[in-house]
């Protein structure tokens, strides 16, 4: 199962901690988020930091595309008369699908980097191994789980309230790999994706980019009512809450980030907005 983050050529040497002054365009920073993060067909133009800083900041933009795509599936199965967890378990399978298993794949390696209590050079080398150990394993049942559970719970009170958490719960997951490209996030490796996006983006924009997300995030569940739209608001900063938290604890544990630790954050954050929206 190991074709994850870290593997993917090419590779920038050496980047530095602190966002380039240099500029990427638009197309450049899309087909960036695009090509790293999901299989869409889109051609990388450009592979340094500026192109990486844009790419980061236009992540969320990828999620919201693979939340659409992963929601089309659910609610047709649902107008076909299939039932929720049938629509939901193909909701979470299309994600997954769209990126390889990659963010599932950083999931269990960060799990057993974090679970093997060996030194960070030591845990990072586990990490790095093509087999998936016993912490990896339970972390993988179990986000998929909730991730499903939750979701049949939404598709049960409707295909609008499951198609709504799809997609937020998607670019959430991509907007908590922008949060953790921000300055002052160290690489734990001077090689990968992990390296390559480390750093790249200044605090404030992410903040805003964050700010953005949560009150676009809001202003799609208005139409359900103002009590659903506070509370969608709520999941993003939630869930970026709980994915800030690991982060935090893989840059002690590890010294840095690598792609499996983003992974594994995009795969927390979006657990944790789909178990905040089906609480509601």
């Amino acid at each position: 199962m190991k074709d994850s983050f870290d593997d993917q050529p090419p590779e920038p040497p050496e980047p530095p901690l602190t966002p380039p002054d240099e500029r990427a365009s638009l197309r450049d920073g899309v087909r960036f988020a695009f090509g790293t993060l999901t299989v869409l067909p889109a051609r990388i133009t450009r592979w340094d930091r500026p192109a990486a800083r844009t790419g980061m900041a236009c992540a969320p933009l990828a999620g919201l595309v693979v939340g659409v795509l992963a929601a089309v599936p659910g609610v047709l199965l649902l107008v076909l008369g299939g039932g929720p967890l049938l629509a939901a378990a193909v909701t979470v399978a299309v994600p997954a699908a769209l990126t390889r298993g990659l963010h599932l794949d950083g999931l269990a390696d960060t799990a057993d980097g974090l679970g093997s209590a060996k030194p960070a050079a030591a845990a990072l080398r586990i990490m790095k191994q093509s087999d998936i150990g016993p912490f990896g394993v339970v972390a993988l049942l179990l986000v998929l789980l909730v991730q499903a559970g939750a979701l049949a719970d939404l598709y049960a009170e409707s295909w609008v309230h499951g198609a709504l958490a799809t997609v937020i719960a998607a670019v959430t997951a991509r907007l908590a790999m922008t949060m953790a490209a921000r300055d002052g996030v160290p690489p734990a490796r001077p090689e990968g994706l992990g390296a390559a996006v480390a750093g790249v983006l200044p605090t404030r924009s992410a903040a805003w980019i964050a700010a953005l997300v949560a009150a676009s995030a809001g202003a799609a569940a208005l139409p359900v009512g103002p009590g659903a739209a506070v509370q969608c608001a709520g999941a993003v900063l939630i869930a970026l809450a709980a994915a800030e938290s690991l982060l935090r604890r893989c840059v002690r544990r590890f010294d840095g980030v690598t792609g499996d630790v983003f992974g594994a954050l995009a795969e927390i954050a979006a657990t944790t907005a789909l178990v905040v929206l089906a609480l509601g």
